[in-house]
C-alpha cells in the first residue's frame, strides 16, 4: 500500500504545454505514472508527445478532461496569479487529489482556494511543494524518482530539498519508502503534517515515519502532540534551522518566528517531550530509523 497515490492514480496535468509542465510530465510518464490528460485553455484538441511514443490528449478545461479520460487527480504547473483558480477548477471538476507545485501564489488566493477545496471534499497537497512519490507505483510532482526505492518508511516534509536529501540517504542505507510527501513551506497549505501522519498510521505497509520540519509556525508542535496521542508507529524527526543565527530570515514564506513558538529549539523540545527522536543532521535520520525499526 501507499498513501494518497498509487498505480490507480490517473493524473491530469494543468499547464502541460508550459516549460515546467512539459518537462515534469515527461519525467512522470517515464517513471510509470498514468498521465491521462493535460489542460491548457485554448489548446484543446492537441496532444502532448511523451516518452515511448505516449501521446497525451490536451483539453481546454479540467471538467472535460475528467469526463473524457476518467482522471482522478490533478497537478498544477500554472503561473502564480492563475494557480489558485486552477486548483479550484480541478476541485470543482470532481478529482479526489490536487497537487499544487506553483510557488509564489498570493496568500489571500490560497486562503480562498483552500476553503473551496475543503468544501468540495478534495485533498490539496501544497502549494509550493515538490509533490508526492510512492516508489514503484506513482510519481506526482517533481521529486526525482531515481533516488527512491520501495519500502516501509513514510516521509513527510515541509522542505522539498531536504526531502530529496533524506530519501537519498534512506535509500542508500537500504531503507525503502512507502510514500514521500512534500507538504510545502507556505503559510497556508492544504495537507498538513497531521493529515500525513494519520494516513501513515493507517497504512499497513508503513512501519516508521520520518518527519522533517523547519523553523516558523507551530505545525511541528501540533504534529508532535498528535504523534504522542494517536500513533503506534515510531516517528523520528529533523528540524531545519537549528544552527540559524538569531534573527536570520529563512527562505520559506512559512518560516516566520513569533516569540519562541517558531524557534528550532522549541520544536526540538516538543519532539523530545512527545517521544520523537530528533536528528542533529539529516544524515543522522538513517540511524534513528534503523533503531526505531
Amino acid at each position: 500500500m501507499a498513501i494518497f497515490i498509487d498505480r490507480d492514480t490517473r493524473l491530469i496535468v494543468q499547464g502541460i504545454t508550459g516549460r515546467d509542465g512539459s518537462f515534469h510530465t515527461h519525467q512522470m510518464i517515464e517513471y510509470g505514472t498514468q498521465v491521462v490528460a493535460g489542460v491548457t485553455p485554448g489548446k484543446g484538441g492537441q496532444f502532448f508527445d511523451g516518452p515511448g511514443g505516449r501521446r497525451v490528449p490536451v483539453f481546454d478545461t479540467v471538467d472535460r478532461a475528467v469526463v473524457e479520460t476518467g482522471g482522478n487527480a490533478a497537478i498544477v504547473y500554472v503561473p502564480p496569479l492563475f494557480a489558485a483558480d486552477a486548483i479550484m477548477e480541478a476541485a470543482a471538476a470532481g478529482v479526489g487529489l490536487v497537487v499544487g507545485i506553483t510557488e509564489g501564489i498570493p496568500v489571500l488566493d490560497m486562503a480562498r482556494a483552500c476553503a473551496w477545496v475543503a468544501d468540495h471534499g478534495v485533498r490539496l497537497v501544497g502549494a509550493n511543494c515538490p509533490g508526492l512519490l510512492s516508489p514503484g507505483l506513482s510519481k506526482v510532482g517533481i521529486l526525482p524518482g531515481t533516488i527512491a526505492r520501495p519500502g516501509n518508511v513514510g516521509v513527510v516534509s515541509r522542505s522539498g530539498t531536504l526531502t530529496y536529501e533524506v530519501v537519498f540517504q534512506l535509500s542508500r542505507a537500504g531503507l525503502g519508502q512507502s510514500t514521500c510527501v512534500g507538504i510545502g513551506g507556505d503559510p497556508i497549505n492544504g495537507t498538513s503534517f497531521i493529515d500525513c501522519l494519520a494516513a501513515f498510521e493507517a497504512d499497513t505497509d508503513t512501519l516508521a515515519v520520518v518527519l522533517i520540519g523547519e523553523i516558523g509556525g507551530t505545525d511541528e508542535q501540533q504534529a508532535a502532540a498528535f504523534v504522542s496521542a494517536n500513533m503506534t508507529k515510531p516517528v523520528v524527526g529533523f528540524i531545519a534551522g537549528q544552527t540559524a543565527p538569531p534573527g536570520r530570515r529563512m527562505g520559506h514564506a512559512g518560516a516566520i518566528i513569533s516569540g519562541s513558538a517558531g524557534t528550532a529549539a522549541e520544536k526540538v523540545e516538543a519532539f523530545h517531550a512527545n517521544g520523537i527522536a530528533v536528528a542533529r543532521r539529516p544524515s543522522d535520520l538513517v540511524g534513528l530509523v534503523q533503531a526505531a525499526l
